[in-house]
């Protein structure tokens, strides 16, 4: 069994879920005092993250 590559629909849509949950967190840091800058580059490192890591797996 050979794996075959994702779709472009399929990525964006993983991107999407995964800035949506990194965003509830990012949201709560920055009601709580974090730099909204830091917070929104978090979010985006974590929302990378977790796209690449659902491309392998």
């Amino acid at each position: 069994m050979t794996p075959t590559p994702h779709s472009r629909p399929d990525m964006v849509n993983q991107l999407a879920v995964a800035c949506l949950g990194a965003g509830v967190v990012t949201t709560v840091a920055v009601a709580q005092g974090q730099n909204p800058l830091t917070a929104l580059a978090i979010t985006l490192f974590s929302a990378l993250a977790a796209v690449m890591v659902g491309q392998v797996l």
